[in-house]
């Protein structure tokens, strides 16, 4: 496929942090940015997620892509109709305000997007699932949090397998049907939205890729962290070498077929 000589834009949600406690600010980890402009091909535009400031008509004209980024905050479960709970932690109400139906706009379009962490979750609440907010609760779950301690290596290091549905989208981009990945995160998905796809499960059932029934764009999403070492990780490498060719596509005016990538 020919590359546009300008590099598509990808535009990389941002979370809400404090500086020293008391700057507000928009942050995005460098190894987004690094995994967006090394392996993907793309330009990484941080993404301010505050829908005072962006509109998704906006993103939708400047951005060819969307990496739904990781982060401590999480959906609030009003989003799929349930109470909040301290088990649901901190959340973030101005990135759910743009995210989700950012999202539901991408798949409309088939415009892509990878979701990670957090943004895999969001995939599934955008399109009418629910969450669990706390996995490692459930009978026969494991304990899928970040490490409290140790270095980023350590807290990023390959700590379980993830198994792929024979023949999926998962199984046919990374020529295996087992890989082993990271596991940094506390919630999970409870119910599938009803065009969510589960294509890839951890050893206790966590589900942890998935895609979009139908979508006629790159809608793959995991629930570990890709981002990490993506340049030289043998399933890093190519899930973000895939996405980058769905934005380059896109930019080029390229617009994939109803249910090309989502079967």
């Amino acid at each position: 496929m020919s590359r546009n000589p300008r590099r598509p834009v990808v535009g990389i949600i941002s979370n809400s942090h404090l500086i020293n406690d008391e700057y507000p600010a928009h942050a995005g980890g460098t190894m987004n940015s690094c995994a967006v402009a090394h392996v993907a091909g793309c330009l990484p535009l941080l993404i301010p997620s505050d829908p005072s400031l962006v509109t998704v008509e906006e993103l939708l004209e400047v951005c060819d892509g969307f990496l739904l980024t990781g982060g401590r905050p999480n959906v609030h479960p009003s989003e799929y109709g349930e109470e909040e709970t301290p088990a649901h932690g901190s959340f973030d109400r101005l990135r759910d305000a743009v995210t989700l139906p950012l999202i539901r706009a991408c798949v409309a379009r088939g415009q892509p997007f990878l979701g990670v962490c957090r943004g895999f979750q969001e995939v599934n609440v955008a399109m009418g699932g629910t969450l669990h907010p706390e996995i490692r609760e459930l009978p026969g779950r494991d304990n899928h949090r970040m490490p409290p301690h140790g270095t980023l290596e350590e807290k990023f290091a390959l700590r379980h397998k993830v198994t792929f549905t024979e023949g999926g989208p998962f199984h046919r981009l990374l020529g295996t049907r087992e890989v082993m990945t990271n596991s940094l995160h506390g919630q999970g998905i409870k119910t599938p939205g009803p065009r969510i796809v589960i294509d890839g499960w951890a050893p206790d059932g966590t589900p942890e890729a998935l895609f979009v029934r139908d979508a006629p764009g790159f809608t793959l999403s995991v629930q570990w962290h890709p981002e990490w070492n993506a340049a030289n990780d043998p399933v890093s490498r190519p899930l973000f070498a895939a996405f980058g060719e769905a934005v380059h596509a896109w930019a080029a005016g390229e617009r994939p077929a109803e249910g090309r990538l989502s079967a």
